[in-house]
């Protein structure tokens, strides 16, 4: 195991400077490296890589929407260039962003927004179009994770607005054109996803799912789904984790009637982020595993998660669920919570951390 300790200005993020950052206490598979590849963001949380190179980064709490420049070195590797720029200030919640034909989108709570041309005018943006204004308002659970399917539409879940309850309308992943019109219901009973994707070869979504609180420390499970096609439902608020029936509403419905995850994750791990590994640059095998990324629990006695997971399929079938990276949690304590994972162009990974305020890049040297 190899670790890199970027050599980086000195930001206050967390109580600690980048640079001082504990990257030495992070746990990689043999011949794997992570380093910073950019700081000061403030709460990093979903990224989007622009059509000329620019990463957006939606920041949550503090209601921006940031842009680092980036360039590929004489390596052939990726490096962020210049200072991170704020694009969009005094949203409410942030947290989606996607890229579509050089328009910037970003949820807000209960809206879609849209930058056009953005990457042109980093340093003058453009006033945002209201693409969609009709999601609910809530909070708990309202920021709002973003991406464009296969069929061009744009994805966007509206979360439980509580811990447990049957509310019309929401733990649902609904999709939109991308000019605001023809919303639909894609999925229901799901709680609350942060992090969506889509298989490379099948188009069919994969999405982890949030489980409920205040059953105890090992139940339930959050979860990994399988979409193969709309319309299915997932079991929230009757069933968790496809065999733990609810204790308020689980006699109204049996378990049997929903679909089953496709592998059950962590209890109260807080699996956000999700995509599949397409590159060429880690070792063959991880071709099209499922890199997903585990914030971790806030309200268990022992605190899980804080970590990245690898999950191998065969098929339409995850047949295993193992640690990728782990270290962002030392003795109970957490200095880092990654949110989201994308894989760029070179192969390489970059995880974006909320409590740390960094953009992580992970590469493989053998």
């Amino acid at each position: 195991m190899r670790v890199i300790l970027s050599v980086l200005a000195l930001c206050a993020t967390a109580g600690l400077a980048a640079a001082d950052l504990p990257l030495e206490h992070l746990r990689l598979p043999a011949g794997f490296e992570i380093e910073v590849f950019a700081d000061d963001v403030p709460n990093a949380r979903s990224m989007v890589m622009g059509e000329q190179g620019t990463l957006f980064v939606g920041s949550r709490r503090a209601g921006r929407v940031h842009a680092i420049s980036t360039r590929v070195g004489d390596d052939g590797q990726l490096r962020a260039t210049g200072p991170v720029i704020v694009v969009a200030k005094g949203l409410n919640n942030p947290n989606g962003v996607a890229v579509r034909d050089g328009s910037l989108y970003v949820a807000e709570i209960n809206r879609i927004l849209r930058f056009d041309d953005i990457e042109a005018r980093l340093d003058d943006p453009p006033k945002p179009v209201v693409v969609y204004d009709g999601y609910p308002r809530d909070k708990s659970h309202g920021w709002k994770y973003i991406a464009f399917g296969p069929d061009d539409k744009l994805y966007v879940p509206i979360g439980a607005p509580c811990n447990i309850c049957n509310e019309p309308g929401y733990a649902v992943i609904t999709r939109i054109n991308p000019d605001g019109t023809g919303r639909e219901t894609f999925a229901e009973g799901v709680r609350n996803t942060v992090g969506f994707t889509w298989h490379p070869e099948t188009g069919e979504m994969w999405f982890t799912d949030n489980g409920r609180d205040w059953m105890g420390d090992d139940i339930p499970p959050d979860e990994l789904n399988h979409a193969p096609k709309p319309g299915l439902h997932f079991g929230y608020p009757y069933c968790h984790g496809g065999d733990v029936p609810d204790p308020k509403y689980g006699n109204d419905r049996s378990c049997d009637e929903f679909a089953a995850p496709a592998r059950q994750l962590g209890p109260h791990v807080a699996a956000l982020g999700v995509k599949f590994y397409t590159g060429d640059m880690f070792p063959g095998d991880y071709r099209h595993d499922i890199i997903i990324v585990e914030r971790g629990s806030w309200n268990r006695t022992i605190p899980i998660g804080y970590r990245l997971t690898r999950v191998r399929l065969e098929g339409d079938k995850a047949v295993s669920y193992e640690p990728f990276i782990e270290g962002w949690l030392q003795d109970g304590q957490s200095w880092g919570r990654p949110v989201d994972v994308l894989v760029l162009a070179d192969g390489s990974l970059l995880v974006s951390d909320d409590t740390a305020d960094v953009i992580y890049r992970v590469t493989y040297s053998g």
